[in-house]
């Protein structure tokens, strides 16, 4: 990942933050983390960065607990924050559309014919339709925090349903939490080999 889209990733962590603080319930950084797919500590350091650019304030209740609220200037920077992702996730669907079909007919070009999916968000829609149009087959569609909604014409499963239903070749679909489901997979045993993601040469 280049300089470029570490500056995207971190406006659009930022962006997350604070369309989930600005809801109606109170979120502690464990819930935070769960939702958004990143590392308890990320969040630590993104929220600090926050409070301290005045967009987050933190009340504290007794037994430790903290509800994060955001301040006027912390709207105005999410409204900011939603507009730039306009444009970016209408560049984000060109270039990954272009990366997933190039991903495909690379696998499609050794003889693979079909994969699973691990992580199911917008970009595994965009990854999706690069599959049809590579001729190729979705087998499975994995995700835990999906799991039995359903993804175009499949039941969304957990990782670990979806490896008991063969040795899959897995592309990961999620830009936001790539890394953190590759080493899920990894834990669990899948071969390095077996795991594909796009714009990874």
């Amino acid at each position: 990942m280049n300089g470029d889209d570490e500056k995207v990733l971190d406006t659009y962590r930022s962006f997350l933050l604070l369309s989930e603080i600005s809801g109606d319930q109170q979120l502690s950084q464990r819930e935070l983390a769960k939702r958004l797919g990143i590392a308890l500590g990320l969040v630590n350091s993104y929220l600090k960065n926050l409070v301290a650019k005045g967009f987050v304030r933190v009340n504290n209740f007794p037994k430790n607990r903290y509800a994060y609220l955001l301040t006027p200037k912390g709207f105005a920077e999410k409204s900011r924050l939603a507009y730039q992702h306009l444009s970016y996730f209408s560049g984000l669907y060109t270039v990954a559309r272009q990366d997933y079909l190039k991903l495909f007919k690379s696998m499609s070009a050794t003889g693979v014919k079909q994969v699973a999916f691990c992580g199911i968000d917008e970009v595994a829609e965009i990854a999706y339709l690069s599959l049809k149009e590579a001729g190729m087959e979705l087998t499975v569609a994995m995700d835990a925090e999906a799991a039995g909604r359903k993804f175009f014409d499949k039941a969304v499963v957990t990782p670990a349903i979806g490896l008991l239903s063969g040795n899959h070749n897995i592309v990961i679909t999620s830009m936001k939490r790539g890394a953190a489901l590759r080493d899920e997979l990894l834990r669990m045993g899948v071969e390095p080999g077996r795991i594909h993601q796009a714009g990874q040469s």
